[in-house]
């Protein structure tokens, strides 16, 4: 995708990403509103399950150093992996990969360490258990430039400059009207399906009538890109700025996390809702994260709101949501959540859309993406009151000035760094535990709700309950490992030797005219992880059943695609279960 370079500030800035200004489609399977990363992320996995997809956007390009999502967790690698571009994403860095040395908080970016944590280490060493991957830094218009690039070599057509105008949805598809801003021309697209990833103010959301439902904010913030006059590592004293910085001192908390030599993202507020503050005020904030003089400009501003929305429902009559578009809450990780809501809704879709699945697939999507945003949505809120009781405790502290070294300002520097690291703590359930608890198309076991452990924020156990993220892990010594081995259909999990299902399941499977992957993997590690001779795990890596041979193969593949309606299916697992 064409790309504009500002080449007087290196070679690694890329500072616009243009949109392909394609003529809309006149038809195609799904058509996908909104072309930042959500929304070409969904034209990704569709093409990954083999479904047309087209894209449009009002807009006709991003701007790199937009205060948008800058971090990714695990999870979501887990699921851009899938689409084959994560090595071009880490290949697409705007400053030195070896700037990261974890999450710093500091006094300012001259001060006092506090706490954090340095994740870097030369040494070679196994991966995480939970993952294979790591979390990735980068900012999200780079991943907009990578996905563009792979679209383009697909072969999706990605409209920018063209506005949605109106949806018309009758029981065969959708006709979406467009307008073309700038000129006014007008053209329709027919489509069985449409993805509404357009953001927070969701024009889809608005047509199709879904309503949303949270509480409002009552102050405003700001995320802030500011750039240097000159490169910032010089007022160091060391070749490098630290890639990540959250800073905390009497005048200012947040991040000041560098997007490459001059240009960082910052944090502003609160304000009043009735207040949007100039560009000298901004700065004058801001420069108390760096501790010492230097020449500031704005040149992105993106407010935000400290307030959790969700829409009531994230399906209806073949529109469906996905990101901002369904789920805004306090800042942190909502880009990631919207790659969870991509990986669950794309192979539905797609199995609907073979024929292979019943369109109460569809309705389960809100009945597991929503549960999910909301329990994520609570703790983000629940986290960014105690972040702000903390900081409300480190000012009746005093963070001592920079160059105050006496033994007092030792002290209470320590003591500031044990409140914060409690509330920097990582939430290693918010990450993984993806579990789906209300679901139509999971075959439950009899009191798995009641011998379920409660979700928790900051734990994570691998479970390979129905409902669960599978448990991953290495199908052969050389780390090939399970989540490689996934595809695009269902998969028997076969953890025994005794593999008498395997037919049922295959008979079953062709009867139905439904592909089934059946993967042997006859590991007492494995078989511990999951806690029975097979599993059916779906294309988004999630636990549909797990049981023994004496089940009705035919019954829980009907189940996981919806080809029975939800009360009958229910009917059908308590029938076995008893």
């Amino acid at each position: 995708m064409p790309a504009r370079n500002d080449i007087s500030r290196g070679r690694r800035r890329v500072d616009v990403v243009e949109f392909p200004r394609a003529e809309p489609v006149a038809e195609t399977d799904v058509l996908v509103v909104g072309a930042g990363p959500n929304g070409l992320g969904t034209a990704l996995e569709l093409a990954r399950h083999g479904v047309s997809a087209s894209i449009v956007d009002a807009a006709t390009e991003a701007t790199l150093v937009r205060a948008g999502a800058a971090g990714y967790n695990p999870r979501a690698l887990e699921i851009i992996a899938n689409w084959g571009v994560l090595s071009r994403i880490r290949d697409e860095w705007t400053f030195p990969p070896e700037w990261n040395t974890g999450n710093l908080l500091l006094t300012s970016l001259v001060g006092h360490p506090l706490g954090g944590s340095v994740h870097r280490s030369f040494e070679l060493g196994r991966a995480p258990r939970h993952s294979v991957h790591g979390a990735l830094r980068r900012p999200q218009t780079v991943l907009q430039k990578v996905f563009l690039e792979r679209l383009a070599e697909l072969g999706t057509v990605v409209s920018g400059g063209w506005r949605v105008k109106g949806l018309d949805v009758d029981p065969d598809g959708v006709t979406t009207r467009l307008v073309e801003t700038g000129t006014g021309r007008e053209r329709t697209v027919r489509s069985r399906y449409v993805v509404g990833a357009d953001g927070g103010s969701s024009t889809i959301r608005t047509l199709a009538g879904i309503t949303r439902s949270g509480d409002y904010a009552t102050e405003r913030h700001y995320r802030v890109v500011v750039r240097t006059a000159t490169d910032a590592s010089t007022q160091l004293g060391r070749p490098f700025v630290p890639g990540t910085a959250i800073v905390y001192n009497n005048r200012y908390s947040g991040f000041l996390a560098a997007l490459n030599e001059t240009d960082w993202r910052t944090y502003a507020g609160p304000f009043p809702l009735d207040h949007e503050p100039d560009e000298a005020e901004l700065v004058t904030h801001v420069r108390e994260a760096f501790g010492f003089d230097v020449e500031l400009t704005v040149v992105s501003l993106t407010p935000f709101f400290k307030s959790a929305r969700l829409a009531d429902t994230f399906y209806r009559d073949r529109i469906a949501l996905v990101g901002d578009a369904a789920h805004v809450r306090t800042p942190g990780g909502n880009l990631c959540e919207g790659f969870g809501d991509i990986a669950n809704l794309g192979w539905k879709l797609a199995a609907v859309l073979r024929g292979e699945a019943g369109e109460g697939l569809l309705h389960s999507y809100d009945e597991e993406r929503r549960p999910h945003n909301r329990r994520v949505a609570e703790f983000a809120s629940e986290r960014d009151r105690a972040g702000s009781e903390v900081y409300r405790r480190i000012r009746e502290i005093g963070v001592p000035a920079d160059d105050d070294t006496g033994v007092d300002a030792v002290r209470r520097r320590a003591r500031i760094g044990e409140l914060l690291g409690a509330e920097h703590s990582f939430p290693l359930g918010v990450v993984f535990d993806e579990r789906y608890d209300d679901s139509s198309v999971i075959w439950y076991e009899p009191e798995l709700r009641e011998t379920e452990q409660s979700w928790d924020a900051h734990a994570y156990t691998e479970d390979g309950r129905p409902g669960h993220r599978a448990p991953n892990g290495n199908l052969d010594p050389f780390g090939y490992t399970l989540y490689d081995r996934l595809g695009t259909r269902p998969a028997l999990l076969v953890l025994t030797a005794e593999t008498s299902a395997v037919a049922a399941f295959d008979e079953a499977a062709e009867a139905r005219g439904v592909e089934l992957e059946v993967i042997h993997l006859p590991d007492p590690d494995a078989h511990a992880y999951y806690g029975a001779p097979y599993a059916l795990i779906r294309p988004d890596a999630h636990v549909a059943w797990r049981g023994t041979a004496a089940v009705d193969a035919g019954a829980v593949l009907d189940l996981t695609l919806a080809r029975a309606t939800a009360e009958s299916g229910r009917t059908l697992v308590d029938a076995v279960a008893s």
